[in-house]
């Protein structure tokens, strides 16, 4: 039996390819999940968000974060790092969500201590699979942090 989850959950999407944004927005739509989705397109964005600076001083601070590698002024890479470094936002799960299946790039993220690396799947099937998986386990399982 499926868990009843009440607490809408926020999740900062961190992705600058605009077909990829939508196809996100669209298979979080299909699942029908309670979340609020807040979306970077950049690094610099991403970080601007987080930190609570600039035009995102009143944001609420996400509950998961998907983050593209390959991103514009600051890579997913160094975005990550600087999570993962501040006391406060190290406690969010962070899931690499990418394109990139180089072994240098799935290293680096469990060095800098991302929660889990995934590639994206090419079809919308698959993406609303990995989506789905991703509401299953990081909303409904597992326990996050306020």
């Amino acid at each position: 039996m499926k868990k009843q989850n009440t607490r809408i959950a926020h999740i900062l999407l961190v992705e600058d390819n605009e077909g990829d944004v939508l196809l996100t927005l669209e298979a979080f739509e299909e699942c029908k999940l309670k979340i609020e989705i807040s979306v970077a397109r950049n690094g610099k964005e991403a970080l601007d968000f987080l930190f609570q600076q600039g035009d995102f001083s009143k944001v609420k601070i996400p509950d998961l974060i998907l983050l593209d590698i390959n991103i514009p002024i600051f890579n997913g890479h160094e975005v990550l790092r600087r999570i993962k470094s501040d006391a406060l936002l190290k406690k969010i799960p962070v899931i690499m969500l990418t394109t990139s299946s180089s072994q240098k790039d799935l290293d680096e993220a469990y060095e800098n201590h991302c929660n889990s690396y995934i590639k994206k799947p090419l079809e919308m099937s698959g993406f609303l699979e990995a989506i789905l998986k991703i509401e299953e386990f990081w909303l409904e399982l597992t326990t996050l942090s306020k």
